[in-house]
């Protein structure tokens, strides 16, 4: 197995009067050239927008995006005349292809909105675009990982791209078996809350890892544990 570390301590940060960013891979004024991307996984930007504020209207093309809300509401505009809010429990997806152009601001004029907003590389270029928001509330159990995102209908969301993404809640002092879907894969753990240690390495609150050269691994959490992980090709 093969592993890169990216402690949360060492990301990237945008902090402006309404947004408190961390980027784990170059993003905006962040640049990195050791940390451009892990395989297909382009960007994974950890926010915190205050209230009434967020992402005003831009474009996007050739890129698969999606957003997972931890706190309070995201509000999602685009092109195609698609408006939603989503909260906790819920996830969205949006395949830029050959171009859209979208918003995304906090929902609420009281609360603070923090999510993850995640980018993937498809697989081909120039794609219609698209957008979709899913509740996965109903699909979530105690001490599991649930597979949201997918390539082939398996996961509430499908992505243009060979990418796994699952998501779970995990209580200290268990032990979570993971297979790779395909060969020539890697797997980003991301630890959204908690500690966990795999391959005796220990990950905390916001630390993110990418293993490959394996088929499987195991992660044991220390603490009650929230954890991302997202499958890509190499």
């Amino acid at each position: 197995m093969k592993k890169v570390i990216d402690k949360a301590e060492s990301r990237g940060r945008a902090l402006y009067d309404w947004l408190d960013s961390h980027h784990t891979f170059s993003f905006d004024t962040y640049y990195n050239p050791r940390r451009m991307n892990f395989g297909a996984l382009r960007v994974l930007n950890d926010d915190r927008v205050e209230p009434g504020k967020g992402f005003g209207t831009h474009p996007h093309k050739n890129m698969e995006i999606i957003s997972i809300p931890l706190k309070g509401k995201l509000k999602h505009g685009d092109s195609q005349k698609n408006s939603r809010s989503i909260t906790p429990g819920d996830i969205q997806t949006m395949s830029a292809g050959t171009g859209i152009y979208h918003s995304e601001m906090n929902g609420s004029d009281t609360e603070p909105v923090e999510s993850l907003q995640i980018w993937v590389m498809p697989e081909k270029l120039n794609t219609p675009p698209a957008y979709q928001d899913y509740d996965i509330r109903p699909l979530l159990r105690k001490n599991e990982l649930t597979l949201i995102v997918s390539p082939d209908g398996d996961a509430p969301a499908k992505m243009l791209q060979q990418a796994w993404f699952s998501i779970g809640e995990i209580e200290a002092g268990k032990k979570i078996g993971y297979h790779m879907h395909q060969s020539h894969a890697g797997v980003y753990i991301f630890v959204i809350e908690g500690e966990v240690k795999v391959d005796d390495t220990v990950l905390s609150r916001r630390d993110g890892m990418g293993v490959y050269d394996t088929h499987s691994f195991e992660l044991e959490t220390l603490k009650d544990s929230h954890i991302l992980l997202m499958e890509v090709p190499m």
